[in-house]
């Protein structure tokens, strides 16, 4: 079994949860999603949801800006490491991820052995 990274991209607009119970809702189908790869051996890490400030540090002259958006309406919300047998395994385990259901993003990066 391989290590991939997941990777949940967000469009900044729309995705604020539009009530508490809106709120509730959409962390039950994460919470389910994830007991899912629990349950069948898949999930290898939690990460944390991540804030939707940073900053990019780029180049030789260590240049600092607002990001670390690859497009300002883009943001990542999220990771979390997930056990496959290989890519297109992990592709299709991506598949249930709420995030999926509005106009988000799964990004599948396999993590390198060392």
């Amino acid at each position: 079994m391989a290590n991939f990274l997941y990777l949940f991209w967000n469009k900044q607009a729309g995705w604020a949860p539009q009530s508490p119970e809106d709120m509730e809702r959409r962390m039950k189908k994460w919470m389910a999603w994830m007991d899912s790869l629990k349950a069948s051996g898949h999930f290898n890490g939690a990460g944390e949801r991540l804030e939707g400030t940073g900053k990019l540090v780029k180049g030789a002259a260590k240049a600092v800006t607002d990001g670390p958006y690859a497009e300002a309406k883009d943001s990542i919300g999220g990771y979390i490491v997930v056990q496959a047998k290989d890519i297109q395994e992990a592709v299709e385990l991506s598949k249930g991820c709420p995030v999926l259901e509005g106009d988000g993003m799964v990004e599948v990066r396999p993590i390198a052995a060392m």
